[in-house]
């Protein structure tokens, strides 16, 4: 029997894995959490043979809070740049992505529990290329936008016309798949591209 700790943010999302998990006959849920700072006490409490977690709650967590128990992380790609300066100690990491088939995420903790690597190749890809879809002007032009100042401020700042700083934002809105600047500044903080 896999002893597994589910820790994830959203709660529709921990329902309905915990739910598909409870169909395994070799899995078993011994803990839900949906705050990364309850992780460390569920691994203590439940010690689990698999954790399944969102990338946010095990990269707050110190390795030595977590014992040697292996980790399967779900990132979403605008994220994995952040896969990159994760700490894991000498502890098993899988790695996929948050939105896969919930049978993907079974393979998984199977894996895992036999110590076997678990990657998503378009994680590993979109890890490896993390510096961003953005040229460095579009990232200054970027993070001044993110600091709150108008186009007009942004243009004279960087020597540049009103009309290029609003096509440099358009272009980095299509870049990043985002529909409004403010989205656009939120999708490149989350994948520590400014």
């Amino acid at each position: 029997m896999i002893r597994t700790l589910l820790a994830l943010d959203s709660a529709l999302v921990l329902g309905a894995l915990s739910f598909v998990l409870a169909a395994e006959d070799d899995i078993r849920v011994v803990a839900e959490v949906d705050r990364g700072d309850a992780v460390p006490e569920a691994v203590r409490d439940g010690r689990p043979d698999v954790v399944v977690a969102d990338l946010d709650f095990v990269e707050g967590v110190e390795a030595s809070r977590l014992g040697q128990c292996p980790v399967l992380v779900l990132a979403h790609p605008r994220r994995a740049g952040r896969l990159r300066g994760m700490r894991c100690g000498t502890r098993m990491i899988g790695i996929l992505r948050s939105d896969v088939a919930p049978q993907r995420v079974v393979e998984g903790i199977r894996l895992l529990a036999r110590r076997e690597p678990v990657l998503d190749a378009d994680l590993v890809v979109a890890a490896l290329h993390a510096d961003g879809p953005l040229t460095e002007r579009e990232t200054e032009v970027l993070a001044l936008t993110a600091e709150g100042a108008p186009v007009a401020e942004v243009a004279v700042s960087l020597g540049l016309t009103s009309g290029t700083v609003r096509n440099h934002l358009g272009r980095i809105a299509r870049k990043v798949g985002a529909r409004t600047r403010v989205e656009a500044v939120r999708v490149a903080r989350e994948a520590g591209w400014i």
